[in-house]
């Protein structure tokens, strides 16, 4: 597999963009007319840095308007393309996009077109160039790629080539199968792009949301699958223009966008049995099956809050390690390791953090196959010296500089807990608050980055994404988007804060970056959890009595139930066929939040309507700035 990125994709000048694309590991880079224009050297320098860099200039666009015209704008035309074809000579590329006219003054007409290519590659010819032609999707005359086929078809020139993008064709509702009896040696190039699901203007669409495939909704896996069913095997290309993306680092976009490639054709392989598409053999997207446990760093002081916290919580304190300062706290099926080590990676992070999540570890189907996996996907693996009484746990770099490790039950890290705390045996610790397990992981970060962690976690996990919510704070809005797998085992949520006023924004502020902020905690029954919860003397997070007043009217509640909730500061919704309960501690520290909910009847939200009231209340018991931090 041949993989390629246009230099409009990401950020930064073109050596920037060149070192960006070849650190990420792509075999080519298209150049996009406007960096070539913007660069301060000659378009020969250009093609020599890209070769230094060890990138093939796979691409030279775009060519407007060109097919179509009538005189003495053809003739210009043509002129024009001469031009364009000494600047590819200087650059070292054979290929120029040409994109389907929408001039005002273009003609149109499949036999026209044709014969202005059959020309046009004649020309080409002379120069040992060749010419790709594209229909945009808001083409005057062409905007569906069986036309351009047809145009390229009639040409009849063995210069002239189609270029497929999937935008175009996916924007447009393009039944992709037609892809599928074009000659492989006709497709001169293929352009790949995602979108999320937006009514809009394609125009518009295109120029400020495309993203990487797997972070939007269309059917990219599709699109490729008749691409490669003509047994095309040349350079796959990204061509992103994306808001976000121009203004995001340079490096993560690049290596978002190999990951995105390499992702999508495991995907092809697997679902086109009979292709043979040329990239190394890899894993399988992991079965998951929850959350292990969650590790906090801190120092004593911080392990001293928690350990109050985690008591009223009605954790139970089951054991310390074998041979380090770390504590284990336990509940049904929740674990929580407390590391107040003063050396290795959690004191570096309780260094930068404070007191905050430095590990998560997920339950997995192979530990190592997921590592191998995430490795091949760019993710940077994690090591650190095992200690005496440790086991070498499989695991990697997650959100914000953070470690996931994985547990599976095919090796002895399935005996992690007896081994590494041998005094705990596990279920053996009393339920004494009603909580079962963890319910869902609430991951903060900036806005920009959660497409990054979408694709992170669905390229590497058999997870899927779940619509985006607008969370509404008092302060602006958060983006929140929750992964899931097929059975709600594991749920995390992605939390994209915009401005700093928000609560996520103020935690990823105080905490110098993104991180765990939220761990929500599952129980059987909401009531019987709060009331024991209260006799360990937990003080829930004061609601407005205004809430229980407007619940109850808009759910219709009986007054029994909104009493209830109203007495024990308990959130509530619903939809047409189930009921989601929430229980809030007081937000702890620089604004982490623990909740405890029951989902009654399959409920599959997050309690978004609430957010606001919630929210508010937390920000209301914050403590004030300027005081000293955990």
């Amino acid at each position: 597999m041949k993989t390629s990125i246009a230099t409009v994709s990401i950020s930064g000048d073109f050596a920037e963009k060149l070192a960006a694309i070849a650190a990420a590991g792509f075999d080519g880079i298209e150049i996009f007319e406007n960096d070539l224009v913007a660069f301060d050297g000659s378009p020969r320098d250009a093609g020599k840095m890209a070769r230094d860099a060890g990138l093939e200039v796979t691409l030279f666009q775009p060519f407007r308007d060109f097919e179509g015209l009538p005189e003495p704008q053809r003739a210009r035309a043509f002129d024009r393309a001469e031009r364009k074809f000494d600047v590819m000579h200087e650059l070292g590329t054979d290929l120029m996009l040409v994109c389907s006219s929408v001039s005002p003054v273009s003609l149109g007409g499949i036999d026209r077109a044709a014969a202005d290519f059959r020309e046009l590659g004649e020309r080409a010819a002379k120069r040992g160039l060749r010419v790709g032609y594209e229909a945009l999707a808001w083409g005057k005359h062409v905007n569906d790629h069986r036309d351009a086929w047809e145009i390229v078809r009639r040409a009849d020139h063995p210069n002239i080539g189609l270029i497929l993008d999937s935008f175009h064709t996916l924007a447009r509702r393009i039944e992709v199968s037609s892809i599928r009896s074009i000659p492989k040696d006709k497709i001169f190039i293929v352009q790949l792009a995602d979108a999320p699901a937006i009514d809009m203007d394609l125009l518009y669409w295109s120029r400020h949301y495309r993203n990487m495939p797997g972070e939007g909704d269309l059917p990219v896996r599709e699109f490729m699958q008749a691409v490669s069913a003509t047994g095309y095997d040349g350079y796959l290309s990204l061509e992103i223009f994306n808001d976000a993306f121009r203004g995001g680092s340079a490096r993560s976009i690049a290596l978002d966008g190999k990951r995105s490639l390499v992702n999508l054709m495991d995907q092809v392989r697997r679902a086109e049995l009979a292709l043979r598409v040329s990239m190394p053999e890899m894993p399988d997207r992991i079965a998951v099956h929850g959350v292990e446990f969650v590790e906090f760093a801190a120092d004593r002081s911080g392990a001293d809050e928690i350990d109050q916290l985690l008591q009223c919580l009605g954790f139970s304190k089951v054991g310390r390690h074998v041979s380090k300062d770390v504590s284990l706290y336990r509940q049904g099926g929740i674990n929580i390791v407390v590391n107040t080590q003063k050396e290795g990676f959690a004191h570096s992070s309780f260094v930068v953090h404070g007191t905050s999540v430095c590990a998560i570890g997920l339950k997995v189907e192979d530990a190592q196959a997921t590592v191998d996996r995430a490795r091949q996907l760019g993710a940077e693996p994690f090591e650190q010296p095992v200690g005496q009484g440790e086991l070498r746990i499989p695991a990697i770099r997650g959100v914000g500089g953070s470690v996931i490790y994985f547990i599976d039950d095919k090796s002895q890290l399935s005996r992690v807990w007896e081994v590494e705390f041998p005094a705990v045996e596990v279920g053996a610790a009393p339920q004494v608050g009603g909580l079962t397990r963890i319910d869902h992981v609430g991951q903060t970060m900036d806005h920009g980055e959660m497409l990054t962690w979408l694709l992170f976690y669905t390229s590497i996990f058999q997870t899927h994404k779940a619509p985006l919510v607008d969370v509404i704070d008092p302060s602006g809005i958060v983006r929140s988007q929750a992964i899931e797998n097929g059975d709600g085992s594991l749920r995390l949520t992605l939390n994209g804060a915009e401005n700093r006023r928000t609560l996520a924004g103020r935690f990823i502020a105080e905490n110098f970056g993104s991180s765990v902020q939220h761990l929500a905690f599952a129980c059987d029954d909401i009531f019987e959890t709060a009331a024991a919860l209260k006799a360990r003397g937990f003080a829930p997070l004061s609601i407005s009595a205004n809430y229980y007043d407007d619940v109850e009217a808009r759910f219709g509640l009986e007054p029994d139930l909104a009493d209830r909730l109203r007495d024990e500061n308990i959130l509530y919704d619903r939809d047409e066929h189930s009921e989601y309960f929430q229980l809030y501690a007081p937000t702890w520290g620089e604004g982490f939040i623990f909740e405890i909910v029951e989902r009654r009847g399959g409920y599959r939200g997050y309690g978004a309507p609430n957010a606001p009231f919630r929210i508010a209340a937390q920000k209301r018991q914050l403590r004030p700035k300027g005081m000293p931090r955990l």
